[in-house]
């Protein structure tokens, strides 16, 4: 139902169907297509949606008995993200998996489907049936989209590579979807990216630059809401959008804390990174840099009053509650992962100073006739990059 409001369907009739047995033809048993059919022709519903997974001729059949258009849950999805998609990538990988969807329901979809056209003269005999010639030119469509999304990804990997000779550290947002994180993105760096009460309002990654307690810089990521049950066709698409989250230093799992499906929702993201880990796109060490945002505490009374585990941080990305304990905890959890180095420098190297304070945390200072001694905690990647730019 989630679903469906989310996109600006108003819900006039809802019934949960028991099934003892799936029926080939319509999913549903003969008595519960004639009875949810009297219900929606007494409410003059235009499109119903069924929250599972419909073979084309079920839903066929459906719309034959129902007299209005049916659609499956993996054709709603496809349709918000169709509707939310704002990136040329983000709308590839849409087109492409409508179009994976549509392939199998060209039996469905079009009522010319056996017409002939015409054999080429120096071939003879029948030519294609309008189907075959609708398969074909979806065929070419997908191939030309896979060649353009391939072109997209490179670019971004190569944005990717010029972000690490500027190595700031890599915060990224995950969590089920309406879980709060555009609301929590724009609290944490000031921004104003669309942030909605409604599911899949994200879709397309967003980066902002972060100022944490101790001065250093980082950049945080939103990215899209994950969801249970994800169409097969759009897994692909979904787990590309995700490539931020592999490369990131900090990933911030947040939850609505106030949703009565919470513990669900928390094992339905964990899945998804857990599948990310098989495919080789996401280390299997991920959760020692992972911090559980507990977000929404307002609707609970509060901070105080949100049970907490050990690497959970609560918050009201609304009130501002618990932004600076979140703040201090990302902090805490880069500086973990950064080396601390001892360097001399001499009076004329301000550059490299100032680069060091500007990449790093200055530890210890101490100005001598010979240069200036620091104790610096960097990065990996920093420190690699600042000795070898030594003179």
């Amino acid at each position: 139902m989630g679903l469906a409001a989310s996109i600006g369907l108003v819900i006039v009739h809802e019934a949960v169907l028991p099934l003892r047995a799936i029926r080939p033809a319509t999913l549903l048993g003969e008595g519960q297509v004639a009875a949810q059919g009297a219900a929606l022709a007494a409410q003059s519903v235009a499109v119903a949606v069924i929250d599972a997974e419909l073979s084309p001729v079920q839903q066929r059949n459906l719309e034959r008995a129902w007299h209005c258009k049916v659609i499956d849950r993996t054709g709603l999805i496809l349709d918000i993200f169709g509707e939310r998609a704002r990136t040329r990538e983000g709308a590839l990988q849409v087109e492409l998996a409508h179009l994976d969807y549509q392939r199998s329901r060209l039996v469905r979809s079009w009522t010319h489907l056996e017409r002939q056209r015409g054999g080429f003269g120096f071939l003879g005999g029948p030519g294609e049936t309008q189907i075959e010639a609708d398969r074909r030119l979806i065929g070419e469509r997908i191939a030309r989209l896979r060649r353009e999304l391939e072109q997209v990804r490179r670019t971004r990997g190569l944005h990717r590579t010029a972000r690490r000779r500027v190595p700031f550290p890599v915060v990224a947002l995950v969590g089920y979807t309406n879980a709060g994180k555009s609301t929590l993105f724009n609290a944490l760096t000031g921004a104003e990216v669309t942030a909605r009460d409604q599911l899949f309002a994200t879709l397309d990654p967003t980066m902002r630059g972060l100022r944490l307690p101790s001065g250093r810089r980082a950049i945080l990521s939103d990215t899209v809401g994950f969801i249970s049950e994800l169409p097969t066709e759009l897994v692909a698409a979904f787990r590309a959008t995700l490539e931020e989250v592999a490369e990131a230093d900090v990933i911030l799992h947040v939850r609505d804390i106030a949703h009565p499906d919470s513990a669900a929702q928390r094992a339905d993201v964990l899945a998804v990174l857990d599948g990310m880990v098989a495919d080789g796109m996401l280390d299997a060490d991920w959760p020692a840099r992972c911090i559980e945002v507990m977000n929404k505490a307002d609707l609970l009374g509060g901070v105080a009053a949100v049970p907490q585990r050990p690497g959970s941080v609560a918050v009201s990305a609304v009130t501002g509650e618990g932004l600076a304990a979140l703040r201090a905890a990302i902090d805490a959890r880069i500086a973990a992962g950064m080396e601390i180095a001892e360097y001399t420098l001499g009076h004329a190297e301000g550059a490299r100073l100032a680069w060091l304070y500007e990449h790093g945390e200055v530890l210890a200072r101490e100005d001598g006739a010979d240069g200036l001694h620091l104790r610096v905690r960097l990065l990996p990647a920093d420190r690699a990059r600042f000795e070898r730019s030594a003179p």
